[in-house]
């Protein structure tokens, strides 16, 4: 642990080979909100930082990496944007790690925070 300023600094290394995504997502959100500390509230931000290392030999299903679709609309009427996992994971494997950890965190304030500690190496 190194201290910046007042606040500890706790660092956490996940090796992502041969993991599953949905399994390690659910793995990164407890450990970004510190549920596995003593002294977890949910009002506060958590200060483990998790660094995900091989991220390029993460275990997934072809079914699934076929079949799951994401949607994003523009705003404008019948713009409704599909994308495939498979896609987007050739175009940035990042995105969809992120993606799977952001739908696992509360949806409050605090989740936008709590992703800025996570730091993904490919």
């Amino acid at each position: 642990m190194e201290k910046k300023g007042n606040k500890k600094r706790e660092e956490i290394v996940l090796d992502a080979k041969n993991q599953s995504l949905g399994r390690l997502a659910s793995k990164i959100a407890v450990l970004l909100q510190d549920k596995h500390k003593s002294r977890y509230a949910p009002n506060k931000e958590g200060e483990t930082f998790i660094i995900i290392k091989n991220l390029k030999d993460i275990k997934t299903n072809e079914n699934k990496l076929k079949s799951k679709i994401y949607y994003k609309h523009t705003g404008y009427l019948g713009h409704l944007k599909e994308t495939k996992l498979l896609d987007l994971w050739q175009k940035d494997p990042i995105k969809v790690l992120t993606l799977a950890v952001k739908g696992m965190l509360p949806k409050n304030k605090l989740r936008e925070r709590r992703l800025k500690r996570l730091i993904i190496d490919l």
